[in-house]
């Protein structure tokens, strides 16, 4: 009996309290949940960004045509010649205008537009859905929507200037327009998936708010200025995020447009890097592109996060 009562009595001395096994079991079965997945996404990583990058790297030290192994080492001519050729220089102001239409055009016309459809009210679903169709829809097919309605001769666009009596024009061959012709186009692309994030936002805001607000006399502009951007400003700055990396990476809507004509006044860094880096079989060339736009989208990413969204 007292044999019992001793191991008894060390069992319970010795047993472990019950807040500390559920707290083991919880961290081993997380760390089995990380072995479990993260092999995997660290292999498709590695295969897919992580030796890619680094080829391209490589390649960027190099005369080389995509043939065989690379052997004309030039170290960093290609960059020299990147950074001389008056078609990159028009590519990264092509994208600074882009980034800035979107900014000061884009993104506030889908807040002012998110605002009037946020309220769960008849038919502000049927709105909702006839401006994020242009997002749905494919790049190429936007963009070849758009040639059509930009041609000089059979386009909508020349129908309209018919009949008002003015001779066509044919916008996307004119060098000084095309560019702004294509922002046109961005604009109502992009626009619906912003909208459509604002009001995710929008939607989150608790009511009462809005109705204290008008009870003491707050203006539209008051409440607008004091509640909705404050409590809005997480999604106004992911949706800034987009809009810019998004600019910075423009290509499939070009391609169809103008492929970066007329002579190269429509080149983003893309375009720019398909042009004259895989068209012309200058692949060295070509990775150099590549690397100077993963450094700059790299670079904004994580110094905008780290200083905009750190607390999102």
């Amino acid at each position: 009996m007292a044999t019992s009562v001793t191991g008894g009595t060390a069992k319970a001395v010795f047993q472990a309290p019950s807040w500390l096994r559920a707290s083991s079991t919880s961290i081993g079965g997380s760390t089995a949940i990380v072995l479990l997945f993260l092999p995997p996404a660290l292999f498709l990583f590695t295969l897919f960004v992580a030796l890619p990058m680094g080829e391209a790297a490589w390649y960027s030290f190099y005369n080389w045509n995509g043939y065989g192994a690379p052997t004309d080492f030039v170290g960093w001519r290609n960059f020299e010649l990147l950074f001389a050729n008056r078609a990159f220089r028009i590519a990264l102001t092509n994208n600074l205008l882009i980034i800035v239409v979107s900014l000061a055009i884009q993104l506030p016309l889908a807040l002012g537009m998110a605002i009037l459809l946020a309220d769960r009210v008849r038919g502000t679903a049927t709105f909702r859905l006839i401006f994020f169709l242009p997002y749905i829809l494919a790049e190429i097919a936007a963009g070849l929507i758009w040639r059509f309605v930009y041609d000089g001769e059979y386009g909508l666009f020349a129908k309209l200037l018919g009949l008002f009596g003015a001779d066509p024009i044919h916008i996307l061959a004119e060098p000084d327009i095309a560019i702004y012709a294509i922002m046109v186009v961005v604009i109502w692309k992009y626009f619906g998936f912003h909208m459509m994030l604002y009001i995710a936002g929008l939607q989150q805001i608790d009511r009462s708010l809005y109705e204290a607000a008008h009870i003491d006399g707050a203006t539209g502009w008051q409440i607008f200025r004091r509640i909705t951007v404050p409590l809005l400003g997480s999604t106004i700055r992911l949706s800034v995020f987009f809009a810019i990396l998004g600019s910075i990476q423009l290509f499939d809507l070009i391609m169809p447009l103008t492929k970066g004509g007329p002579s190269d006044s429509t080149q983003t860094m893309v375009t720019y890097l398909y042009t004259y880096g895989v068209t012309r079989t200058r692949i060295g060339f070509g990775s150099a592109v590549g690397v100077v736009l993963f450094l700059i989208c790299v670079v904004f990413a994580f110094g905008y996060k780290r200083v905009l969204m750190r607390h999102d």
